[in-house]
């Protein structure tokens, strides 16, 4: 859709009221069919039009103040006429020029995956996939768990504009996690040979605070097997008699 509008505002010295004028052309496109339509505003209220879809091709009174205005450009041969050919001159010329950049334009998206919070096995949580930088906005996006399609439970937005002739979107999945898991975001897009596909694993493994406490213990660890290193040296040396055990560790 292409759109033009013009707006004038009158100021009445007379009851000190104010009047708004309107112009709105309009050009429509659908599988290759233009139309172009020209609509006259008068305080809100239309009341005349111009449809080049319209078999008389000529200006159509929408309103009793309307009648005049019609019948006055009706008889305005080469008025009515440039409207006439404006479906071609403005709506087809114009779509042709920028068809390259919108109909024919195609950005591939960015495809991200991660949990909305830090979380553990079989604790519920939030996976988000984020799908950005993406032209045009029609775009599918689909959750999988374990190779099978996940319905219940998937929350999403709408494509979002991002001011740069590009879009993005957040899918979101509830889901509980369970050891091996493996979540699958799908994105399908004109701009794809194929579906995109990130995956989340769910393997078990520690935690950053059970690995925090482990490592700490396998230090305590060393540092005593260090100091009754030295222990020993210290007794060797001193002519001090000692019987070593081999302890299975």
């Amino acid at each position: 859709i292409l759109e033009l509008s013009n707006s004038l505002i009158v100021l009445s010295l007379i009851d000190f009221k104010l009047y708004l004028y309107q112009r709105r052309s309009v050009c429509y496109e659908l599988n290759g069919t233009h139309r172009f339509l020209e609509q006259y505003v008068y305080n809100r209220e239309l009341f005349v039009q111009f449809d080049s879809d319209s078999a008389a091709g000529v200006f159509v009174a929408e309103s009793e103040l309307g009648r005049e205005t019609a019948k006055n450009w009706n008889i305005q041969k080469e008025f009515l006429e440039l409207r006439r050919s404006a479906v071609d001159t403005v709506c087809k010329h114009n779509f042709e020029l920028d068809e390259g950049f919108t109909l024919q334009r195609r950005v591939q998206p960015n495809v991200n995956v991660s949990p909305s919070k830090k979380g553990h096995l079989q604790h519920h949580n939030l996976l988000v996939c984020h799908v950005s930088d993406f032209y045009p906005g029609h775009i599918q996006v689909r959750w999988f768990l374990n190779g099978q399609e996940e319905t219940a439970g998937v929350l999403s937005t709408n494509p979002i504009h991002n001011g740069d002739w590009t879009f993005q979107m957040l899918v979101m999945l509830e889901m509980t996690p369970q050891q091996g898991d493996v979540y699958t975001c799908q994105v399908e897009h004109p701009s794809l040979d194929g579906p995109v596909t990130v995956d989340s694993f769910f393997s078990g493994a520690q935690s950053d605070s059970a690995r925090s406490k482990m490592l700490t213990g396998v230090g305590v660890f060393v540092l005593g097997l260090v100091a009754l290193g030295e222990s020993l040296l210290l007794r060797f040396r001193s002519g001090i008699s000692v019987s070593f055990f081999l302890l299975g560790i």
